[in-house]
């Protein structure tokens, strides 16, 4: 049997806290009949929302105003909440880029009693809106809106948020209008926990990257994706990768929608494309390729229980390399193909 990895999932649990990845010869008969995102182990709405059972209704600090951030910002220690109450609207154009200190939570009530959750807006041209400061930030419950939501070349470089520490998390948030990208997890950005958010029209021609990752040990878990052009790239340095699970993904992109560079990309003369890469248990619609690895994973490459609404049968409109030989290091089985989920070992 191919060795697959083993994560939480497969034993029908996710945490909040990511685990390291590690190798197992595993026959999970419960996650090898899902296909798609749908049943997913978390418990959770994918995409969060109503039904979440994480939102946090009140924080240490009650802030209305971007004044009032900044003053809680100067003030909050770690391991204390900063609430964005329902119904808050506060503009942070001219703010620059927030610092979100380590063990500091900024939340919201997105989903609780219907709420859509207090809204962070920026307007900015040219700007990256949220930073973390340190390991253990939180962002949950909120939506934030970035300066432009079209897919065409334009000035406008709107940046959602750059996560540079370890155990990062952002949950249950709607994220959009950031043209350029979402959230970029960086080299030293160990443990990063991306899950059951709603991120859409982050699609600029040429960039528009929703996610994406330049470290190790991150996970995207139970999201819902839509008018994005890669919604998760890697620039595929050795020591980075990142689970894909249990997310739904949008028929609306511009290009394809799991990415991963290779050597050939960054110009340093070699092949690799990451150490390694799981994507399982999504949900992808629409017609535009679902994965493309544009290299050789060191440690290998792992897309199983995916269904892919609107193709008939493998090949390489679904997959780049194809077909995966021994060469690519990448091993494709056990996937769900058209309106009637054929599968397909």
């Amino acid at each position: 049997m191919i060795a697959r990895v083993l994560i939480m999932a497969m034993a029908g649990i996710l945490l909040a806290t990511p685990v390291s990845i590690c190798f197992a010869q595993i026959d999970d008969p419960v996650a090898d009949q899902v296909y798609g995102h749908e049943p997913n182990p978390t418990g959770d709405p994918v995409g969060g929302g109503e039904g979440y059972s994480r939102i946090l209704t009140s924080g240490d600090y009650t802030v209305t105003s971007a004044e009032e951030l900044t003053e809680a910002l100067k003030q909050v220690e770690p391991d204390q909440v900063i609430y964005v109450p329902d119904g808050v609207e506060i503009d942070l154009t001219r703010a620059g880029t927030i610092r979100i200190p380590g063990g500091v939570t900024l939340a919201g009530s997105r989903g609780r009693d219907g709420s859509v959750g207090a809204l962070l807006i920026s307007r900015h041209q040219s700007n990256t809106m949220l930073t973390t400061g340190g390991d253990h930030v939180r962002l949950t419950g909120l939506r934030f809106e970035g300066a432009y939501g079209g897919n065409d070349r334009v000035a406008t470089s709107s940046r959602f948020m750059s996560i540079g520490h370890y155990a990062c998390e952002v949950d249950n948030c709607e994220i959009y209008n950031f043209n350029t990208s979402g959230i970029g997890v960086g080299a030293n950005a160990m443990g990063a926990y991306i899950h059951h958010n709603s991120m859409h029209h982050i699609w600029q021609a040429g960039l528009g990257y929703p996610v994406s990752v330049s470290a190790s040990d991150v996970r995207i878990i139970a999201n819902q994706f839509n008018y994005g052009r890669h919604h998760v790239a890697s620039g595929g340095s050795p020591g980075s990768g990142y689970e894909f699970a249990y997310n739904w993904i949008g028929p609306e992109a511009i290009s394809h929608h799991v990415d991963v560079h290779g050597g050939r990309d960054r110009g340093d003369g070699t092949d690799i494309a990451g150490d390694w890469i799981h994507v399982h248990h999504n949900t992808f619609m629409g017609t535009r390729r679902p994965v493309a690895i544009r290299g050789v994973p060191s440690q290998g490459a792992w897309i199983h229980n995916n269904w892919f609404h609107d193709f008939e049968t493998s090949g390489k409109e679904i997959l780049l390399p194809w077909p995966p030989d021994e060469g690519t290091n990448i091993h494709f089985y056990n996937n769900a193909y058209g309106t009637d989920k054929t599968v397909i070992e």
